[in-house]
């Protein structure tokens, strides 16, 4: 069940929780003619190190500066519309009102996984994503039926979805279909599939596999939310996360190098 940022939601009928989301980041953004020319970042990345390493920050100051930067209206990274970050997925895209333009892991640092029940249908979860009035999305929904994943917003932006701001920004949230205090929604395929895409996020952003990184919603600090409940199987998820992280890597490790 995805929150925002402030305040706590009430529970929408039927489907994951309601509520206002955060001011829309490009808000009074300056017409693209005063923006800087995108093939000068690389110019203004580094006269920042040089400038950081000449006032004795070091790397450690440039790191905050080339971060300071990303988050300046106008420096988007390249995308496309409907361009997905997890292979496997289809595009559902939720409504811009839900989610924050960010250039991740540029401006804001990923290294946590959110997970999240529905209490409500993968239909409905898609449907009050894409409604504007909703203020509530995760980046990914599972299907219980056959484990089929949604991206509904990209890894570079930021889902309310936990309902605190600073775990919006360093996380990435998975909805998954089904009931808190119903067990046997929470199929064998979705918990399968889930652990695919953890693992694949984990490899991508280096976060480690365990359960500081790895959380449910009702972990967030300040949570007051219960998902993805007392039936989510955690030492299950974990194996099934981590059978599929070495999976990857085995397959990796014997993947032919590409000619330079």
């Amino acid at each position: 069940m995805p929150t925002t940022d402030g305040e706590d939601p009430g529970h929408g009928p039927g489907g994951p929780e309601h509520g206002a989301g955060e001011p829309r980041a490009d808000a009074g953004r300056p017409a693209e003619s005063a923006l800087p020319r995108r093939s000068s970042r690389r110019a203004v990345l580094a006269a920042l190190g040089v400038g950081a390493v000449g006032a004795g920050l070091g790397w450690a100051g440039f790191e905050q500066l080339r971060r300071v930067w990303w988050q300046v209206p106008g420096i988007d990274k390249p995308r496309k519309p409907g361009e997905l970050d997890y292979a496997a997925a289809g595009w559902a895209g939720a409504s811009e009102a839900n989610w924050r333009r960010a250039d991740r892991p540029a401006d804001y640092g990923i290294d946590r996984v959110v997970i999240h029940v529905t209490e409500g249908s993968y239909a409905v979860a898609l449907q009050v994503f894409s409604d504007p009035g909703h203020g509530a999305a995760t980046h990914y929904v599972v299907r219980a039926e056959d484990g089929h994943v949604a991206q509904t917003v990209r890894e570079l932006d930021v889902a309310f979805h936990a309902g605190n701001r600073e775990w919006n920004e360093r996380s990435v949230g998975i909805e998954h279909e089904g009931f808190v205090d119903r067990p046997e929604t929470l199929t064998d395929v979705m918990y399968r599939s889930s652990a695919k895409l953890t693992a694949d996020i984990c490899r991508r952003y280096d976060i480690p596999v365990d359960r500081e990184h790895i959380v449910g919603h009702n972990e967030v600090p300040e949570a007051t939310h219960t998902d993805p409940g007392p039936h989510w199987d955690w030492r299950r998820y974990m194996r099934l996360v981590r059978e599929a992280h070495a999976a990857a890597d085995r397959e990796a490790s014997t993947r032919p190098a590409r000619d330079s």
